[in-house]
């Protein structure tokens, strides 16, 4: 049995976690391998099953409380509950604060995020064997892929709730796969800044209701995250798995697809700068100084993880 201080470890993981999967370039999934808990998680991930998760629900009934108690062992339930909560802290912390610095440093904040996104791929580079044509089409495919998403298209999404469902399935599927960023993929869609503001609306709401003032704020802007959690629940069931078994059967092409995807997509932090420069009128000469100076911090601390724990690869 496991005892608070071993829940207390699991949680500030959870916390480092969800800290990294609330910025672009380096993911969940490293800082997993990091903390020594990577394969636990998987085999968690992996164990929930439709028949599993219908003897837990069915520990509703005294009668079935002993077999649903089990099942919850089975999928070591414990360890994913306080995984995701110190994730869930740390994901409505850290984007609560980016909401801020995109609103009033958007140029070091996303040249902060493009050298995340550079030193990422830099060294993940290394692992990516062009050998075949195959990898090659593969890799081609994936920075075509990013690069044509990150364009201005990615603004015509919108936000329907359709978009935001199938994000955060794409997004948070991306939580399981070391070096392979969540919150990338949702710039690449054009989603970061929308669901960090939301976040952050939403939060508002919660504390503007403790304060006597009604459900109404929160309850607006509730339904993008429902469907964004949902889309997550969906898509780390489903494209995780898939993705992994990608990364089994044809191991050189996939990380050929996933590292390129990486390097297309750091035409989407440039191309939001711009947005941002052209709605102030201010030259990008005037700007570059401030994005250089953050994307090399940002490309530094991707580089001290890389070297603290060498294990940003597949």
């Amino acid at each position: 049995m496991a005892d608070a201080r071993d829940w207390l470890a699991v949680y500030l993981k959870g916390l480092a976690m969800g800290t990294a999967d609330a910025v672009p370039g380096v993911s969940g999934g490293t800082i997993a391998l990091v903390v020594g808990i990577y394969e636990r998680l998987i085999a968690a991930v992996t164990a929930i099953d439709p028949d599993r998760i219908e003897r837990v629900v069915a520990g509703i009934r005294a009668t079935n409380r002993s077999d649903a108690r089990a099942a919850f062992r089975e999928v070591d339930g414990g360890f994913l509950a306080v995984l995701g909560a110190g994730i869930g802290t740390a994901v409505v912390l850290v984007l609560s604060l980016v909401d801020t610095l995109l609103a009033t440093a958007p140029v070091a904040t996303y040249g902060f995020f493009f050298g995340l996104i550079a030193a990422s791929a830099v060294v993940l580079l290394g692992a990516v064997d062009l050998g075949t044509s195959g990898r090659k089409v593969a890799a081609v495919c994936g920075f075509l892929a990013a690069f044509l998403a990150s364009g201005y298209g990615a603004t015509a999404l919108g936000h329907a709730l359709p978009v935001v469902f199938l994000s955060g399935a794409i997004a948070v599927s991306a939580m399981v796969l070391p070096g392979l960023s969540g919150s990338l993929l949702l710039i690449v869609l054009g989603q970061y800044e929308f669901m960090a503001g939301t976040l952050s609306a939403f939060l508002d709401g919660l504390a503007a209701a403790a304060s006597g003032d009604g459900l109404a704020a929160a309850v607006g802007t509730a339904p993008p995250i429902v469907a964004f959690l949902a889309g997550g629940v969906v898509g780390l069931f489903t494209i995780a798995h898939a993705v992994r078994r990608a990364l089994e059967t044809a191991r050189a092409a996939t990380l050929a697809f996933l590292v390129s995807l990486i390097v297309g997509a750091l035409r989407a932090p440039v191309l939001e700068v711009s947005m941002r420069l052209a709605d102030s009128g201010e030259p990008w000469a005037n700007a570059f100084p401030r994005f250089a100076v953050a994307a090399a911090a940002g490309a530094g601390a991707v580089i001290a993880l890389d070297r603290y724990a060498g294990v940003l690869e597949y």
